[in-house]
């Protein structure tokens, strides 16, 4: 009622300030055709459910659209809702591209978001962001192979694959004649976040980091270090042993079998399910360094695109209501169904056929609650992930680990001095 309340008072203001139809420009990624045609659809049914706010969307390629929201921010041409990754929040927070949330948010939506949303969402303690979905990084398997191995396949996180077990299991795998290559690490995604995203939970599994997480001003040791070296050594002989394929034409060695599993994201469960059917398995992160190291020795990642409103928007009333309408249980479950992410509210999740306790996809939740590591909270991020990202470009073509670690140092140390530890103004 109170949220019902909420909205009225809200439709009424919108109503009263405008007296006609009021336009908000939205932008959004690309991404997947799945989620794609999600929010088309959910921008088609709010704007003809309703003649008060109409929305009009604008699909960005996802490769450049940080760069391109950059650009409109120094234009100061940012339009009133913005789709963002999440990890590049607090970056956008701190420049003051975003208005706080929090006086449209209700206590019942508040109560009901995951603790992961709130925390990839705020900044000084002010949530700047909300996503509808949060993410899950796990190994999409062909059972077939998996059992031509006789290899074990886990179901828990508890019960995951020990770094010697894994190793084995792809030696075996490369053995077989129906593969090329055992394991694909997606490198056909291009070195943009998915390097940040989809290879730091190896380090964070070593005991190692982008940052030192105790005050955010510093890499050294945390990217450099003894553990960071063991890491980039085990990612590097990945492809060494012969068991990544460096140059793949696509993301699609394990749909057609070629390859036996996938490093990849919540996002490949329909194309997994739909190449594979029952032979499409999920498996858990496996346990990489040791129990006892900085992350407990077994990592996956989480935080995914949000939506945050722009302080140039002239009507950010206007957009909060088309933010609203997304964040409902109901259309978070339509978006989840689609792409698989885990749901950012957990009333949606306990709507969920996938996510709900027992369901295909509830390995998800499990590893958000027990192992996840978010990417790290600071206006120095962007550097952080294109540090990290020209480092694992190096070293998976061979390059000298230690020299590549140390100049991804070198250049975010100094970028965290030269804007004088990004304080708040």
């Amino acid at each position: 009622m109170k949220k019902l309340f909420f909205i009225l008072v809200l439709l009424v203001f919108v109503s009263l300030t405008f007296a006609a139809t009021v336009e908000i420009d939205m932008w959004f990624h690309s991404g997947r055709g799945d989620e794609r045609n999600v929010i088309q659809d959910q921008v088609e049914r709010f704007n003809a459910m309703q003649d008060l706010v109409k929305v009009n969307a604008v699909i960005l390629p996802e490769g450049s659209y940080n760069d391109q929201v950059q650009a409109a921010a120094f234009a100061n041409d940012l339009p009133d809702l913005l789709d963002l990754d999440g990890p590049y929040m607090t970056n956008y927070a701190w420049a003051g591209y975003l208005k706080p949330l929090d006086e449209y948010i209700g206590e019942g939506m508040l109560s009901d978001l995951l603790p992961s949303i709130i925390k990839q969402g705020t900044y000084q303690g002010k949530i700047y962001a909300l996503g509808t979905f949060d993410s899950g990084l796990a190994i999409w398997a062909n059972k077939k192979y998996l059992e031509a191995v006789g290899a074990r396949i886990p179901t828990t996180v508890e019960d995951a694959w020990t770094k010697d077990e894994f190793l084995q299991i792809l030696a075996d795998l490369k053995a077989l004649p129906e593969i090329d290559y055992p394991l694909d690490l997606m490198f056909s995604y291009g070195p943009g976040e998915w390097f940040a995203y989809g290879f730091s939970p190896i380090f964070q599994a070593f005991g190692a980091d982008m940052i030192n997480r105790e005050d955010f001003m510093s890499a050294e040791g945390a990217l450099n270090g003894p553990e960071a070296y063991e890491a980039a050594e085990f990612f590097q002989n990945l492809i060494k042993d012969g068991y990544v394929n460096l140059s793949p034409a696509n993301d699609a060695a394990v749909l057609d079998g070629t390859a036996a599993m996938a490093w990849v994201g919540h996002w490949y469960y329909n194309s997994a399910v739909n190449a594979l059917g029952e032979d499409a398995v999920l498996i858990p992160m496996p346990k990489l360094g040791p129990a006892d190291s900085m992350f407990g020795g077994q990592a996956t990642g989480m935080g995914s695109w949000c939506w945050g409103i722009t302080n140039s928007s002239e009507h950010p009333y206007a957009a909060w209501l088309f933010l609203d309408f997304i964040m409902r249980p109901e259309e978070i479950v339509n978006m989840t169904n689609a792409n698989g992410a885990v749901p950012a509210r957990i009333s949606a999740s306990n709507m969920s056929e996938l996510y709900k306790e027992g369901g295909p996809l509830s390995l998800y939740v499990e590893q958000a609650g027990k192992i996840a590591v978010e990417r790290p909270v600071t206006p120095a991020y962007p550097i952080l992930s294109l540090e990290f990202t020209n480092a694992l470009q190096d070293i998976a073509n061979g390059g000298d680990i230690q020299s590549a670690l140390d100049r991804a140092v070198k250049e975010i140390d100094w970028d965290i001095e030269d804007n004088a530890g990004y304080p708040m103004d």
